[in-house]
Formats: structure tokens, C-alpha cells, sequence
């Protein structure tokens, strides 16, 4: 039994959801978590969960987001997550890849969100580009755990994060052969991780550059596998016990 902890479901990107949730399950994937990041996803996300009894949620704004929202948005945002199915907030944070001229906004739109996230009791799903630093310094301002996700970074980040008790998100980028994701994860330990697809993005090899899906975790767990020199079988226990410590799946 697999749970993939953060994808992105909705008929934006696939022709036949029920088709996609039908060969993830086939696949060995028994949770799904769709993690709805701007205010138009909301409500499809919320009713593909509520159809499907594998999948879960996380809500939450973009750091892309930051100058269309505002009070009244995050009003909504705050409801929505009484939602049933609901197990986090998120995907959150920073991302300063295309440059910082918005950085004051992002930072206070993650910063009432984190915030939100503490008032309501809820793990949180943390996007961090080019923002490390900021990201770290903000975090510690808060007692939240949740999840880093789609992991990138040195092992000396990992292992700041992890003491913070957050999980580090792995998926697709750890099978990519330009990737230096493979000597973090031998490094930091299978209790730190959960498993990943950020679908419909960053498909594993043999799928690179393809449409991803819930159905390929099962490539991601046979390369940590590999990389950890431990059975599949115990990778997939592993991560799962670490989702389901994490998210409540009721």
C-alpha cells in the first residue's frame, strides 16, 4: 500500500479523472492527496475527494498567488478547510526563481497561512524555490510539522528541516540521473520521508517528461530502494506509516 502525499488531480490536466484514480489504485496506491493551491481549484478538488473515498486534500495558496490574494480569499481559504477529507494546508511558502520583486507579499501571505495552519491545528505542505533561508527562518517562528515538498536540497538542509520534525516530500526528481536527491535520501534516513508525485509533473524514469500519475510511485520506491540498499517492501511500509502519522486519514 503506497500513499502519494501531494499531486495535482483535475480536468485542467487529465481527459478521464476516474480512468487516472481506477490505474492508481491498480498500481498499489491506496491514498491519494490532491493539494489544491489557488482559489479556482478549490471546489473541483473538494468534489473529486468527496466521490472518491481514496482521496484527500490539502488547501492552500501558491506563493505564485501572492498578489491576487487577500483578506476575502483568505476568508474563503479558511472555510474550505472545514471541508470534509481535509488533512492539511497547503502546498505554501516562497519561490523567488523568477526574481524577489514580490518577496514582502509572499512572505506575508505564507505567514498568515502558517498561522491559519496553527489556529486550526493542521500539517502543512511547504513549497521552498530559491527561498531557502527565508523559509527556515520563517518556519521557526511557528510550531507546525508538515512537509517539505519536493525535496531538492543539500543534506545539510534536509537535516535542519528534519530536526524541525518536518518530512521531506520525494518523488520523480530522485530518479533523475542529474540529481543529487538520491545521496540525500541514503543519508537522511527512510523516517523522515514520504513518497511524492507532484503529478501531473516530474514523472520518474522511464517516464521523464511525460504526464505523471499516482501509478508510477512504485518506480520511485524502487530507486530509494535501491539507494538505501533495503527491500521495496520496507520502503513502502515505511513512508506509508510516516503519511499516516502525519495525515489524518479518516
Amino acid at each position: 500500500m503506497f500513499v502519494d502525499t501531494h499531486c495535482h488531480l483535475s480536468k485542467e490536466d487529465y481527459d478521464d479523472i476516474d480512468l487516472v484514480i481506477k490505474e492508481d489504485l491498480e498500481s498499489g496506491v491506496s491514498k491519494i492527496v490532491i493539494s489544491a493551491c489557488t482559489l479556482d481549484t478549490f471546489d473541483e478538488a473538494i468534489s473529486i475527494s468527496n466521490k472518491n473515498d481514496c482521496i484527500y486534500l490539502t488547501l492552500g495558496f501558491h506563493p505564485s498567488e501572492a498578489d491576487f490574494i487577500g483578506d476575502k480569499e483568505l476568508v474563503i481559504l479558511r472555510e474550505k478547510l472545514s471541508s470534509a477529507k481535509i488533512v492539511g494546508l497547503g502546498e505554501i511558502g516562497l519561490d523567488y526563481h523568477y526574481g524577489k520583486d514580490n518577496r514582502n507579499k509572499q512572505i506575508d501571505l505564507f505567514k498568515k497561512q502558517l498561522s491559519m495552519a496553527e489556529e486550526l491545528k493542521l500539517p502543512i505542505v511547504v513549497h521552498s524555490r530559491d527561498a531557502t533561508l527565508d523559509t527556515i527562518n520563517i518556519l521557526k517562528e511557528y510550531k507546525l510539522t508538515g512537509v517539505i515538498h519536493c525535496f531538492s536540497g543539500s543534506l545539510e538542509t534536509a537535516k535542519i528541516y528534519t530536526s524541525m520534525g518536518y518530512k521531506l516530500g520525494i518523488g520523480g526528481v530522485v530518479t533523475f540521473s542529474n540529481s543529487n536527491l538520491s545521496s540525500v535520501v541514503k543519508n537522511i534516513g527512510l523516517e523522515h520521508i514520504v513518497l511524492e508525485t507532484d503529478s501531473p509533473y516530474l514523472a520518474p524514469v522511464p517516464f521523464r517528461g511525460k504526464k505523471n500519475s499516482s501509478k508510477y510511485i512504485p518506480f520511485i520506491v524502487k530507486k530509494i530502494s535501491e539507494v538505501c540498499d533495503i527491500s521495496a517492501a520496507d520502503v513502502e511500509k515505511i513512508t506509508t506509516d510516516n503519511a499516516f502519522s502525519l495525515f489524518d486519514f479518516k
